[in-house]
């Protein structure tokens, strides 16, 4: 199969970054409440993502499809989820767990969100990537017992999972716009929901942290929560929610040896076998392969593109010259095969 390098690597810079964000950000829970930090988090990265918005404009090839009335509802149920309760969750369960055991717990969002795309919305899952599924939730069955047993409490541990859940339908959701531009779709959600997050901590009288934490923060909020969702939103075009997140499972082992590093947490045996449990599993998925004859629906829709053997039409003369760029076409209805995952073209049934 002719590996999809370019997409499987903005999901995995994805996850590296979000996942070194995680220590990071425990480091910060000392200068401010979790509500108050993750609206800090996400401002940074709604501001970030406004001045690389700003450059990338000044670059006709790097246009993309913009948010459509029609894509509203979506993202607004990712927005509730995953913006505003998810990073609260996360947050409030980084304050009672160990952020090594925390950052590898976060690969349960890759189970969820598998779990959500087959069952809710009928993407093609494969017995490879059930059986790495069913590692990585090995993996974490061993964190959580690690933990419980450490601090007398599943609190934390069940507090990352319920963040997890939340991710996880935030991504199926999102899948339902990624054909729009990824920047925007993270800026928004950076703005939106940094701007709850913070009021609603603020308005309960969570004290304001100090300057050099607000920046610290921001920074952190740009690069692990702005660039990375950008680049997910980006990979869940071309691979598929599923596939994406079995791909972005990688960066919580990176916030797993930073976690260690910093705050000098202790390498216990069950934390060696869940992180060999979730590694397998990303290995699994990584190895996966698929190839078989299948139909194309006739379909219009908006996104960036060149003109490859999905994208064969033609053009007005209102529509943007050069390649890649950005506009409504038509697919006609086409029979072929060829290695492919489930993108926003390949969302066929399998029998």
């Amino acid at each position: 199969m002719t590996f999809p390098s370019a997409a499987v690597l903005r999901a995995l810079v994805a996850a590296l970054l979000f996942g070194a964000s995680v220590p990071l950000a425990k480091g910060l829970l000392g200068e401010a409440r979790p509500q108050v930090l993750a609206g800090l988090l996400y401002l940074g990265a709604g501001l970030g993502l406004v001045m690389v918005r700003g450059v990338l404009r000044r670059r006709p090839s790097a246009a993309e499809a913009p948010l459509a009335r029609a894509d509203l509802p979506w993202l607004t149920g990712a927005l509730l989820l995953g913006g505003a309760l998810g990073p609260v969750l996360l947050l409030a369960g980084l304050a009672r767990a160990q952020a090594s055991v925390a950052s590898l717990l976060l690969n349960l969002e890759t189970l969820f969100t598998v779990l959500i795309a087959w069952l809710a919305f009928r993407e093609h899952v494969t017995l490879r990537l059930a059986l790495g599924m069913l590692a990585i939730v090995a993996g974490g069955v061993a964190l959580s017992w690690n933990t419980g047993l450490r601090a007398g409490s599943p609190a934390g541990p069940l507090l990352i999972a319920g963040a997890c859940l939340c991710w996880a339908f935030d991504n199926n959701l999102t899948r339902r716009v990624s054909g729009g531009d990824p920047l925007q779709v993270a800026l928004v959600k950076g703005w939106v929901a940094g701007a709850v997050n913070l009021g609603l901590g603020l308005a309960r009288g969570d004290a304001w942290p100090k300057p050099v934490s607000v920046a610290a923060a921001l920074g952190v909020g740009f690069v692990g929560y702005g660039l990375s969702l950008a680049l997910y939103v980006r990979a869940l075009r071309d691979l598929g929610t599923a596939r994406a997140s079995a791909y972005f499972s990688a960066g919580p082992f990176v916030g797993a040896v930073l976690g260690l590093w910093l705050w000098h947490e202790p390498v216990t045996p069950l934390l060696v076998v869940g992180a060999a449990g979730m590694a397998a599993g990303l290995w699994i998925h990584l190895m996966e392969r698929h190839h078989h004859l299948h139909d194309h629906e006739p379909l219009a829709h908006s996104h960036r593109h060149v003109h490859d053997e999905h994208h064969r039409h033609v053009h007005g003369p209102d529509d943007p010259p050069g390649e890649p760029h950005a506009h409504i076409h038509t697919h006609d209805a086409l029979v072929h095969s060829h290695p492919h995952y489930p993108d926003i073209h390949h969302r066929h049934q399998h029998g």
